[in-house]
Formats: C-alpha cells, sequence, structure tokens
C-alpha cells in the first residue's frame, strides 16, 4: 500500500508528456530539412542555455524581468484589493466605477503600452505599470466577489458581539474572502509575466523581453527558445508561490 501510495504522488504523466515532446521535437528537428534559425535542435537551445549561463546574460536578464513582475505584481494587487474592496462595499461607487474599469481592459495592453513608454519613460517604471495594469483587473474582480460571498448571518454575529469595523475585517472578511483572492492571485500571477514581456519588446534595453528581440534580430532562434522556456519558468514560479500560499493560509478550510 506505502508503494502504491508513493507511485501515485510522482507525476509520471506529466514526466512522460515532457519526454514524448522532446523526442517529438529532436525527431522533427532531424528529419524535417528546417534549417537550425526555423527550428533548432533541442540541443542546440541546451548548448545556448548553458553559453548564456555561462556568461553571466541570461541571469542578469531573468533578474530584470523577476524584479518588474514582482513589483508589478505588488502594486497591482494591492491597488485591486483597496479599490475591489471599496466597490464591494459600494453599489454606488461600483456604478460610477465599471464603465472606466470596463474600458480598460477593452483595450489591449499592447496598444496603450507604447503611450506609458512615451509617457514615463524607457525605465523600469513603464515596465513595473504595465505589468500592474494587466494584473489589475483579475485581481479586482474576485476581490469583489470574494467580500460579497461573505454571509449575511456572519456579519450578524460580528455586529451582535459589538466587534469593531476594524475586527470584521480581519476576522471575519478577510478569511472568508481568502480563497477567491487568492484564486485571483494565480491568474494575476501568471499575467504579471505577460505584462513585463509586453512593456520590454516596446522598448528596453534590458530583461528577457529584450532576450527575445535580440535573437529575433540575429536570427539566432536557439536563444529565443531559452528565453521563453525562462519565461515559462518564472511564471510557473510565481504560480507555485500562490499554491503555497492557500496551502498556508487556507489549511482551515481542510
Amino acid at each position: 500500500m506505502m508503494i502504491k501510495n508513493f507511485l501515485n504522488r510522482i507525476p509520471w504523466l506529466g514526466i512522460l508528456s515532457l519526454i514524448a515532446g522532446w523526442l517529438a521535437w529532436t525527431l522533427i528537428s532531424r528529419f524535417s530539412g528546417l534549417p537550425r534559425f526555423i527550428l533548432p535542435s533541442p540541443n542546440d537551445v541546451w548548448l545556448s542555455f548553458i553559453k548564456s549561463l555561462m556568461n553571466g546574460t541570461l541571469l542578469y536578464h531573468t533578474a530584470i524581468t523577476l524584479i518588474e513582475v514582482l513589483l508589478g505584481m505588488l502594486a497591482g494587487v494591492t491597488f485591486a484589493t483597496i479599490v475591489g474592496y471599496a466597490l464591494a462595499k459600494s453599489r454606488t461607487l461600483e456604478k460610477i466605477l465599471s464603465p472606466y474599469l470596463v474600458a480598460s481592459q477593452a483595450i489591449p495592453i499592447v496598444a496603450i503600452a507604447p503611450l506609458l513608454v512615451i509617457w514615463l519613460g524607457g525605465g523600469i517604471l513603464s515596465k513595473v505599470l504595465i505589468c500592474a495594469l494587466i494584473v489589475f483587473f483579475p485581481v479586482l474582480v474576485n476581490t469583489v466577489v470574494g467580500i460579497r460571498a461573505v454571509p449575511s448571518a456572519l456579519y450578524d454575529l460580528m455586529h451582535s458581539i459589538r466587534a469593531t469595523r476594524w475586527q470584521i475585517l480581519i476576522k471575519l472578511e478577510v478569511p472568508a474572502a481568502l480563497p477567491v483572492l487568492l484564486g485571483g492571485l494565480r491568474v494575476g500571477a501568471t499575467l504579471s509575466v505577460i505584462g513585463a514581456i509586453v512593456g520590454e519588446l516596446v522598448n528596453a534595453q534590458d530583461g528577457l523581453g529584450y532576450l527575445l528581440q535580440l535573437g529575433d534580430f540575429q536570427y539566432d532562434t536557439s536563444m529565443v527558445y531559452v528565453a521563453v522556456f525562462m519565461l515559462i519558468v518564472l511564471a510557473l514560479m510565481l504560480y507555485g508561490m500562490v499554491t503555497l500560499l492557500e496551502r498556508k493560509f487556507l489549511k482551515w478550510q481542510q
């Protein structure tokens, strides 16, 4: 029974899927006749990864993108939580701001990214703001839904014991809405990487977006693959961090 439980915990299907994908990629790159600048082999990508890792290029640009993502997430989540809580408590404020919030999401972030770079310059501030904007809406919506999902009977209970407004927020609203809030944060964590890359592709001299453009201009497709894989790693890391937060703060659900 112990061996069976151990085997069940190992993601065999995921590992087999990765191996199958690697084999398919190797065979296609070898026998398709496509040149390396169109479809490099896994070995070419691996060598490019090792080279950029050893000379420090990959770590430097990855660190730049990670800083932009983390700052953007922090700003976007903080502002979205505050505004979402205010909207959840005031229907009037929701009616006033809803047209602007919906309009902000109707405009693709790629369309306004050049404007933000022009207004704020090509430094880190414009990238952080783009990242925060793309994180803002999903976290905002989940905050509103989470706060409004708190049962009214629990509010009556808190009022009956004469709880203060701060105590209701900390002891009732935050714990009750936390599952929905963290769900929005999971979505925002993956979107934040997209926001940072959009800003870097518009105008940047650093970051993984810059590596993508550099590889594209030089027909170094292996470097493009390396940058894309690093973006996937960053997104998985952020998603995993939010999952760990859920396990830590939502133990009471179990």
